[in-house]
């Protein structure tokens, strides 16, 4: 564990006196995972994040992102610790529910587009979900809007830009209208214009996020609060200033400079 400050509520600035505490959107209790074949990924996670707090979890290739990010949605559950989205744990009653609420975001956004048109991608979640086609329309038109791709509606998502491919699979999420966004990787591949593009993007999407990243510039820009995984465990969980102001921690987790 780092000598900062690492404590969670540390990065969240506290309530006024009297005021109401909004229960956590997202809750990782005593977390762990080992895949099959016997490796483990994850160990004794805790954490908790507020509604519209925006997290960056960094760590050295390996370190167990991915793996916890698919643990928010369901993609993995491990019998060992508990996930709760909203308060209610992620189990066979309630994964529905969940992937409706977390919006999950793969690194490679051709994992997620596979439909003829940017407006099917954007549609499927929603239609699948059974909302009428009258709303389906008004959300991808807003999830389009959203991402700055307003226009791009019949275009064929492999006939545009990884940047914007990115940006199309964030608005297929996003007419799902989550409370959590979960993204692996947004930034990697991006040229300069459409990282910064981006990270404008991020900043403004009022939702919850954790975003899995090696961009520590990003970080700085976007995410107030920083966790650290280091094979399997939370390292450092807090401000994000201090710990990449801190180079010998940065080069103790193998993390670039900002």
């Amino acid at each position: 564990m780092l000598e900062l400050d690492a404590s969670p509520a540390s990065a969240v600035a506290p309530p006024p006196p009297g005021a109401a505490v909004a229960p956590p959107i997202l809750e990782l209790r005593d977390l762990c995972y080992s895949y099959p074949d016997g490796t483990v990924a994850l160990r004794g996670l805790t954490l908790q994040l507020a509604p519209g707090e925006k997290l960056a979890l960094v760590g050295p290739n390996g370190a167990g992102k991915s793996t916890l990010l698919l643990h928010l949605n369901g993609v993995l559950r491990s019998p060992n610790g508990a996930v709760l989205i909203d308060g209610a744990p992620i189990d066979d009653a309630t994964v529905r529910r969940v992937r409706a609420r977390v919006g999950m975001v793969f690194q490679d956004p051709d994992d997620q587009l596979f439909s003829p048109s940017v407006y099917d991608d954007v549609a499927f979640g929603p239609l699948h979900m059974g909302v009428d086609e009258a709303e389906v329309r008004a959300r991808v038109a807003r999830a389009l809007d959203q991402v700055g791709m307003a226009g791009f509606e019949r275009r064929m998502p492999h006939h545009i830009s990884l940047g914007q491919r990115k940006r199309v699979a964030i608005a297929t999420v996003l007419s799902m209208d989550p409370e959590l966004l979960a993204l692996d990787e947004p930034s990697a591949g991006l040229d300069p214009r459409a990282r910064r593009s981006l990270v404008g993007l991020l900043r403004t999407l009022p939702q919850a996020m954790v975003v899995s990243t090696h961009d520590m510039r990003m970080a700085a820009e976007v995410f107030p609060r920083i966790v650290v995984l280091y094979e399997g465990q939370i390292a450092y969980d807090g401000p994000t200033a201090p710990f990449l102001a801190d180079e010998a921690q940065l080069d103790h987790y193998g993390l670039e400079r900002p």
